[in-house]
């Protein structure tokens, strides 16, 4: 396990998500999600063009993020680290990354969806400004049924 110190993220690479990636995409997802996406949700996102980006180390993918542009406004689709690299700083390094791709669209807001069980993704988006903007209830599957979703935004 590699652990960032000092927020230097220079061994790290940030590059375009390619369809080649999938195989490595699919293999962390379910690890760290309860109800992963599907092999269909990212290449169907790749398809129509949405901004899709890996961070790796050494050529080893471990974390990605993917961003839907519409007019000017940015919609957080999926932002993930693999859980052996999570609670080092970059989960944030990527969020500020797609931060920047929306600004470079000229997106005017980003808004995400989160799980309400998800406190350490709700603890990075407050941190980085974002506020609660509603509740969506049962947005996600569940173990036990349904789970609701924090809506939030952030004016960029």
């Amino acid at each position: 396990m590699s652990v960032v110190s000092n927020k230097s993220f220079a061994e790290f690479q940030l590059r375009p998500m390619q369809i080649e990636d999938l195989d490595t995409v699919m293999a962390i997802e379910p690890l760290i999600y309860s109800h992963p996406w599907t092999r269909g949700n990212f290449s169907d996102s790749l398809n129509v063009g949405h901004s899709a980006w890996v961070l790796a180390q050494d050529n080893k993918i471990i974390g990605y993020a993917l961003l839907m542009i519409v007019l000017d406004e940015a919609h957080l689709l999926n932002l993930s680290i693999a859980k052996t690299y999570q609670k080092q700083g970059l989960g944030r390094y990527l969020l500020e990354h797609m931060l920047a791709i929306s600004k470079k669209y000229q997106a005017v807001n980003m808004f995400l969806e989160v799980r309400a069980s998800n406190v350490s993704a709700l603890a990075l988006y407050e941190n980085m400004g974002f506020n609660e903007m509603a509740v969506r209830r049962n947005y996600y599957p569940a173990t036990n049924g349904r789970e609701d979703a924090i809506l939030m935004g952030l004016a960029l």
